[in-house]
């Protein structure tokens, strides 16, 4: 990778601002077809990835991931809940059913209806993953026809699914989570286990109406052919966009670090470059961002070069993910009062969650709303290290801190650097409560608020998903009506972000949709290659 400091008249084929995971698969993409490729990163270093799940395997196949260093390995149990009363719940790695019956043996039965239900709901929305959406647009027949079929196709994979499963999938796109596992199960912790997906990243109570989305969105990955599975990579978070910086980067990608863009150059109604901070210039047909719908069209663009209307609705596309984000460097591993040990153990390796029931979540939500952050916070804990040795020194660890519920923007005009090291104290104090040795071994931690999340990595309000992850946010409504198909309202400018279908989590799918639909617009001669 090349630093800053090139001529100020450069060109190529596509210009992709951003290094993050969608605008590397992209590059990838668009260089394997031959066309030439920039990457401009603001940062350091190519962005990074957390745990492995929603990586899409058609885009770990062709970009050949695998050569290019990336291993993935599977947790040992998916989820580890400690419960109020001294218990815990651990799900996956062949035990779930023994272990649901602990507390409900109607819940233990009911566990593989669920789950095929779930299951047959997730593979036809899976398949639409790496569709482009149809998009919603005005203008001649002859336009519309190419969306009319995509629609059609669309259709024709909801029609695989028989009425109750068709009834499903309304119920998982119009109620809560909490409704939605209610009406399956009866006890806390299971409920608590899969009400879990339905608040990360969501900014809202388990119980507000379309929160089932969210669950459901978790459960289209897969690690290693096997679908719902959930893995670490190893080398730590950024070894996926390090494979695939090196897979673009091998098939001819030039990638820039260090180099911000400021503006995005318009000429009429068409972008045609960029300028970055250190004031230098490059052009290109295609101009393609992977940074979050809002921070493009309201920070990159010179006043009245977007269409006003497109500009104003932009300004309402809602952000903050409500996360706060903490590295700890720990002594020894977290030894728990439901299952005392110190020792590498099963339970280590998974995902393990702070929160015991639903109702624990939705007050955290309440609180959330009224003071800043929770009073009893949403934590999960991620220790890689117990997968990866290489992550640490012997008999040390690192463990990553997933918490939930931290306002995007707080109360009174209150700011994140004020308050950052206390809400910090208190996700430690709150681990520290179901693992007393907890606060003693954290020997160092790195802290990201909201705020901080934004400064760092773009992520407007903190927002791990380039926005919500709403019906109204959602296929050819993301980032809005007509714009689904990742082309922005200008000539030459595209989208392939999280802030695009199928949205947020590191799936690579946008990208790959992206450089789809941009090679189909240089093969209609609607872009020419610069060579």
């Amino acid at each position: 990778m090349s630093k800053a400091g090139r001529s100020s008249a450069e060109r190529c084929d596509a210009l992709i601002i951003g290094g993050g995971h969608n605008g590397l698969v992209c590059a990838a993409y668009l260089a394997a077809a031959g066309l030439k490729v920039t990457v401009l990163e603001r940062r350091s270093v190519v962005g990074g990835a957390d745990t492995v799940s929603l990586l899409n395997p058609k885009v770990v196949r062709d970009l050949d991931l695998t050569r290019h260093g990336l291993r993935v390995v599977e947790r040992k149990v998916s989820n580890f809940l400690p419960t109020e009363d001294g218990r815990y719940l651990m799900v996956g790695g062949g035990r779930t059913h023994t272990e649901v019956a602990k507390f409900s043996a109607n819940d233990a039965a009911r566990l593989d209806e669920y789950g095929e239900r779930l299951g047959a709901v997730a593979d036809v929305l899976r398949d639409l993953v790496l569709e482009t959406p149809p998009n919603a647009i005005q203008g001649s027949w002859r336009a519309a026809l190419p969306e009319l079929l995509r629609a059609a196709r669309v259709g024709g994979r909801l029609r695989k699914l028989d009425m109750k499963q068709r009834r499903e999938l309304l119920s998982l796109f119009a109620t809560s989570a909490g409704d939605y596992l209610e009406g399956w199960f009866e006890s806390d912790p299971i409920k608590a286990v899969y009400g879990f997906d339905g608040v990360v990243g969501n900014y809202a109570s388990p119980y507000t109406p379309g929160s089932a989305y969210v669950l459901l969105h978790h459960v289209f990955g897969e690690v290693n052919g096997k679908k719902g599975t959930w893995g670490h990579a190893i080398g730590g978070m950024g070894a996926i966009t390090q494979a695939m910086a090196k897979a673009a980067a091998a098939r001819g990608a030039d990638i820039r670090v260090s180099t911000a863009v400021r503006e995005v150059i318009v000429e009429g109604d068409r972008a045609v470059g960029v300028v970055t901070e250190a004031g230098g210039t490059l052009h290109a047909p295609a101009i393609i961002s992977n940074l979050n719908p809002k921070l493009l069209f309201l920070k990159m663009f010179a006043a009245g070069a977007v269409p006003e209307e497109f500009r104003e609705r932009i300004s309402h596309w809602r952000c903050g993910s409500g996360t706060f984000r903490m590295n700890v460097a720990l002594s020894e591993l977290p030894d728990f009062t439901c299952l005392p040990g110190k020792a590498p153990a099963d339970h280590h390796t998974a995902g393990i969650i702070i929160a015991p029931t639903l109702s624990y979540m939705e007050q955290a939500y309440f609180d959330a709303r009224s003071f800043g952050w929770s009073r009893k916070p949403i934590v999960e804990i991620v220790i890689p290290s117990t997968l990866d040795e290489t992550l640490a020194p012997a008999g040390r660890h690192v463990a990553s801190l997933f918490c939930q519920h931290a306002a995007p923007q707080l109360p009174n005009g209150e700011s994140w650097d004020r308050h950052r090291e206390t809400v910090a104290d208190l996700m430690i104090d709150t681990i520290n409560a179901y693992a007393p040795n907890f606060k003693a071994a954290v020997l160092g931690r790195q802290i990201m608020s909201p705020l901080d999340l934004e400064r760092t990595f773009g992520l407007v309000g903190g927002d791990i998903f380039h926005g919500a992850l709403t019906l109204d946010q959602l296929f050819s409504a993301r980032p809005m009506l007509g714009h689904g198909n990742y082309r922005g309202p200008l000539q030459g400018l595209y989208m392939c972000g999280a802030g695009t279908h199928p949205g947020g989590g590191v799936t690579g799918a946008p990208g790959h949709n992206a450089a789809r639909e941009i090679l189909a617009d240089f093969r209609r001669g609607w872009l020419r290659r610069v060579a």
